[in-house]
């Protein structure tokens, strides 16, 4: 496995290998070829693409800017929430991508095709992915249908989600933790990503941010900044591919022959530009502190409020 050093995740975004460059040209330009004739909305779907792509790997929340951002565009193409969570598989597809290579290794070393300590590395990575995807798998599945009638159809319940997480994130850096213990993603343990899975539950309220609550989960636990927003990305290929999967299954009989091609076409969209964001991220955090989006996710809650107060949501 490629040890994924502290300096290592902080690196710019691998260059997109020309196969896979090809690949998503190819899947952009059939995805529009399906979904432009006979949808006027396309446009929407194209914007709704690029936040989620953004939005994902910020701990600003892809969720809430989707649902405050369809509702101002008027986006009819929602499908009771079901667009807004299926395209989050396109920001999977995209740190499939920026870490193919290091997985590919893992995946080796796991077989037995590496060193000992780099099989080890692996193990203690994805058995940390599994416990801490454990406890939000668990509640989002028993109270999905609450979460997605409830709390994805209420701006307040956004906007209060976004102020609070920015609060918090304000909190901790004007008051610093302990010294990290963790500087590696395949070191985090089994108790360390136990409390990232708690934290995480909280982002099943829209606005609360998957990445944000399992950054600050992580730095609560004692990861450094750069090792929590790495283990964040990991942890987001089973958790939005689980979410993606359940969502899907559950609302088939809403979708209809016309809605797979804006599927695929946000999908597509979020994908490439997810893949542009996790690289810029891991080199902001590398540098800077989280107050920007404390602040940031602040101001959009308070507009939020004031938008739903004069009507606009």
């Amino acid at each position: 496995m490629q040890k994924q050093s502290a300096h290592e995740v902080s690196a710019p975004a691998p260059a997109l290998p020309l196969p896979l460059l090809i690949g998503a040209a190819i899947a952009l330009l059939g995805s529009l070829v399906i979904a432009v004739p006979g949808d006027p909305e396309w446009w929407k779907v194209i914007v709704l693409g690029v936040v989620q792509g953004i939005t994902e790997w910020l701990p600003i929340s892809s969720t809430g800017h989707l649902l405050i951002v369809s509702d101002l565009l008027g986006y009819s193409g929602s499908i009771g929430g079901t667009f807004e969570i299926f395209i989050q598989f396109g920001t999977v597809l995209s740190v499939m991508a920026f870490y193919a290579g290091d997985l590919l290794a893992q995946g080796r070393a796991l077989l037995g095709r590496g060193t000992h300590d780099e099989a080890l590395m692996a193990r203690r990575l994805w058995i940390g992915v599994f416990i801490a995807a454990l406890p939000a798998a668990l509640i989002g599945i028993v109270f999905r249908d609450f979460i997605k009638a409830v709390l994805f159809e209420t701006p307040q319940v956004i906007a209060g989600a976004l102020i609070v997480g920015g609060v918090i994130f304000l909190i901790i850096e004007r008051f610093p933790l302990r010294t990290p213990r963790t500087h590696d993603p395949g070191r985090v343990t089994p108790w360390q990503a136990l409390g990232v899975g708690i934290a995480q539950v909280f982002a099943l309220i829209p606005g609360m941010s998957r990445s944000g609550s399992s950054i600050v989960g992580g730095l609560l636990a004692g990861l450094d900044r750069r090792t929590a927003t790495a283990f964040s990305f990991y942890l987001s290929i089973p958790v939005l591919g689980a979410a993606t999967f359940v969502d899907l299954i559950g609302s088939l009989d809403q979708v209809q022959a016309g809605d797979w091609g804006r599927l695929l076409l946000g999908t597509v969209v979020a994908m490439i530009v997810g893949y542009a964001a996790i690289g810029w991220l891991l080199r902001y955090v590398a540098r800077h502190t989280f107050v920007a989006f404390g602040i940031y996710r602040i101001l959009i809650g308070l507009l939020i409020l004031w938008l739903a107060a004069v009507g606009m949501l």
